[in-house]
């Protein structure tokens, strides 16, 4: 019987007793040794290639080829990692891998397991726009509802563009076909290179900090993404959305969508299409009003001759061959009215008579002197009762002040004394001997009565 056995690279076979017959493995069984063999030999690698045949499965699983030159790989990320890119692959993204070999047992296929998985070159680029626009998307600069509306007839227009390219030139011939005499004003800025994005956002902020426009265009020509990359920049972006002049974005060709266009006002595929967009054709414009002039004057002329048909059937109607036809009901209408009225002034007349005779008779009870008598008389009333209540308070108050007199005369010691009491104080302490166990013999004692004092000393103390 025989045994696969794994030695780095390659797989052998090692005999341990004699094939009679010859020992047969399974498919399963080589594939397993393959697998463990190709595994275990690239547990860890970087790659470097173009995407090709890209998939996303409904999983979140993405798959596809990495190629070179001369060869290519299927590879595998699942939705774990996927989850984590900011920008999906595309076929032809040279981009750059880590992962781990695996072969698949159902296919005996091998591929690379990708755990992470960079861009180069453009891709780069692309990144970073995805996580610009992610991030301008989250403060809300692409909203609907903070769209500028434009003017229908600007009386200045604004551009901001490179003052040597073919797109100033577009743009002035557009508008001169469109509107001659129109007024321009060119803030001249480089499109594409270092500090091209400063130029085009305070270019932008020039033109609202003087009011210079009525309505702004903003772009260039078309290009790679890396020319257009100023019209991806953060501050030209800022500088859109912060804009109290309506912007028009008009970068490169109909296909190039840069984030200017997310945040501007309006989007024109090219800068021709702007300049048509910002003012309209004059001899269109002329068109439709004599178009609208000739509708009117139809409109009148129909008109006209409709109400006249219409007044010539009035005219004929039988109510109309006497004015009684048309006024005898609204005669007796006004004659009935006038008798209404006539009834309801009458009756409106006595009220406010009455009314009057009132206000007459409290005018007179409000005349000063009528006031001071009847004063007069309610103070005497007044008077008349604090008299009653002062009396009826001295007499209680009196009454009140005998009845103590009586109760403090009722308990004075001295009122007790004259009736045989006495009061016995200890000479020593000059206290109030209250019981015999508080004096010894032979102790001095004072005993007090109503008319004088008696000092005696105690010769026997009996207990009851």
């Amino acid at each position: 019987m025989t045994k696969p056995t794994q030695n780095k690279n390659y797989i052998y076979l090692t005999t341990m007793q004699p094939l009679h017959p010859p020992s047969v493995l399974t498919v399963s069984q080589l594939t397993f040794a393959i697998k463990q063999c190709l595994e275990s030999a690239f547990p860890h690698l970087w790659l470097q290639g173009e995407v090709s045949n890209f998939k996303v499965q409904a999983s979140g699983h993405l798959y596809f080829s990495l190629k070179d030159a001369s060869s290519q790989i299927s590879a595998v990320m699942f939705r774990a990692e996927a989850s984590t890119l900011k920008l999906q692959p595309k076929d032809g993204a040279q981009v750059i891998i880590r992962g781990e070999l695996n072969l698949y047992p159902q296919t005996g296929k091998y591929q690379v397991i990708v755990r992470e998985l960079r861009y180069l070159g453009l891709g780069e680029l692309l990144v970073r726009l995805e996580e610009l626009k992610a991030k301008l998307q989250a403060k809300g600069w692409f909203r609907s509802e903070l769209k500028q509306p434009l003017p229908k007839f600007p009386k200045i227009i604004g551009v901001v563009t490179s003052p040597t390219g073919a797109v100033i030139q577009d743009i002035i011939n557009v508008l001169t076909r469109r509107f001659p005499g129109f007024h321009l004003i060119l803030n001249p800025v480089n499109v594409q290179g270092e500090g091209a994005a400063a130029e085009i956002a305070r270019a932008i902020k020039q033109f609202n900090d003087y009011q210079l426009a009525d309505v702004l265009i903003v772009g260039r020509g078309g290009g790679s993404i890396e020319d257009l990359w100023a019209f991806n920049e953060e501050i030209v972006a800022e500088a859109i959305h912060a804009s109290k002049i309506p912007i028009i974005s008009a970068v490169g060709h109909e296909t190039d969508v840069c984030l200017s266009d997310f945040v501007a006002d309006a989007r024109a595929p090219t800068p021709s299409a702007a300049a048509a967009m910002v003012i309209p054709d004059k001899n269109q414009l002329l068109q439709y009003l004599d178009h609208v002039r000739h509708r009117m004057q139809q409109t009148v002329s129909q008109r006209i001759r409709h109400d006249k048909q219409k007044l010539i059937g009035i005219l004929r109607h039988p109510h109309l061959a006497t004015s009684y036809g048309i006024l005898a009901m609204w005669m007796q209408r006004l004659d009935d009215l006038r008798e209404k009225f006539t009834y309801i002034s009458v009756q409106k007349i006595k009220i406010q008579r009455l009314r009057l005779e009132a206000l007459r008779q409290q005018l007179h009870a409000l005349k000063p002197t009528v006031r001071i008598l009847q004063f007069r008389k309610s103070l005497l009333a007044i008077e008349k009762r604090l008299e009653q209540q002062y009396e009826r308070y001295l007499a209680l108050h009196r009454e009140r002040l005998a009845n103590i007199i009586a109760h403090l005369q009722s308990i004075d010691p001295k009122n007790l004394l004259r009736n045989g009491y006495a009061i016995l104080f200890n000479e020593k302490t000059n206290s109030v001997i209250t019981s015999v166990n508080s004096i010894e013999n032979q102790q001095d004692i004072c005993a007090l009565l109503a008319d004088g004092k008696i000092r005696s000393i105690v010769k026997e103390i009996i207990i009851k």
